[in-house]
């Protein structure tokens, strides 16, 4: 099965204190700092509950995001709705949890980029596309199970950077664009279905979708098929 990235009560409080502080002084050890002195925490407690540095701060506060995202989803009737529907209202919900920490999220996408933070950029992505189709109730083990994931993470990653950017009222237009990115996904899945040899767009982030899911393994946490023995 594949992991998802524990919860810890003393992470949880640093990285709550430490956001407000990240627009000013970004993901970095100034930011945590501040965080700890707030807290009554040593400084090196604090750098050792995130020994990733910057980068690790980041990633935890994706797998916090992804965690508030399915707690809220528990309480929402999923069943009610089409697949589709599901999977947009779970984006939608994603980002205005986050919308009062957008300049945060926006720092972060630096920290990401880095070549050297690749493999922690797309574990966290892959985490959350995870998370999304689980709650939407997918219980593919077949190829389809990283198609769906890679197709997903087109439309949340474009819909991210869409929305940091989105100064419409209520955030209307990106929810118009997420609606557009879905149907063009709903497009692409019939497409498939329809011709054989058919290759997805973006194969290469499926391959890495995969290679994430991989080094994310772990057998007592997460979801997703169980890797052959």
């Amino acid at each position: 099965m594949w992991r998802a990235l524990p919860a810890d009560e003393t992470c949880d409080r640093l990285l709550i204190a430490a956001l407000p502080h990240v627009p000013f002084d970004g993901w970095s050890e100034k930011a945590l700092a501040a965080a700890a002195a707030e807290l009554d925490i040593e400084p090196e407690d604090a750098r050792q509950a995130f020994p990733g540095g910057p980068v690790g701060l980041v990633t935890y506060h994706a797998a916090y995001a992804d965690r508030r995202m399915e707690d809220a989803l528990k309480e929402t009737d999923l069943a009610a709705m089409r697949v589709r529907e599901r999977i947009a209202h779970a984006v939608r919900l994603r980002l205005e949890q986050s919308a009062v920490h957008r300049e945060a999220i926006r720092a972060a996408l630096p920290i990401l980029a880095q070549p050297a933070n690749g493999p922690h950029a797309l574990a966290s992505l892959y985490r959350t596309v995870d998370t999304i189709w689980f709650a939407a109730g997918d219980k593919t083990t077949d190829f389809g199970f990283y198609t769906k994931r890679a197709l997903l993470a087109g439309v949340y990653l474009s819909t991210l950077l869409y929305w940091l950017n989105d100064g419409s009222e209520g955030g209307e237009a990106t929810w118009a664009f997420l609606d557009r990115r879905i149907a063009d996904v709903m497009r692409i899945q019939t497409a498939r279905a329809r011709f054989t040899g058919f290759r997805l767009p973006g194969f290469g982030l499926l391959q890495r979708l995969r290679e994430a899911a991989r080094a994310a393994a772990d057998p007592t946490h997460g979801r997703g098929p169980e890797r052959p023995s």
